[in-house]
C-alpha cells in the first residue's frame, strides 16, 4: 500500500474538534480513502481581546489506489 499526505487547515467558532473535523470532512468529499490525520499546529483565533475561534493544521493520509486500465 502506498499513502499521500497532504496538509490541511480548518477554521471553527466552537473548538480545535470541529476545526479538525471540519477540514477532513471538507477533504473527503474530494478525497477518498483518507486513512488518519495528525493535528501538527493550533491557533487561537483573537479580536478585540476576545478568542473568536480556533484554527488547526493536519497532515492528513489516504491510500492511493491502483488503477486497471481497460
Amino acid at each position: 500500500m502506498v499513502e499521500k499526505t497532504v496538509e490541511l487547515t480548518g477554521t471553527s467558532a466552537n473548538s480545535i474538534e470541529d476545526a479538525a473535523a471540519l477540514a477532513i470532512s471538507r477533504a473527503a468529499v474530494t478525497i477518498s480513502g483518507i486513512r488518519r490525520a495528525s493535528i501538527t499546529d493550533t491557533d487561537i483565533l483573537i479580536e478585540d481581546g476576545r478568542i473568536v475561534g480556533w484554527r488547526v493544521s493536519l497532515r492528513v493520509s489516504f491510500e492511493i489506489k491502483d488503477k486497471i486500465h481497460e
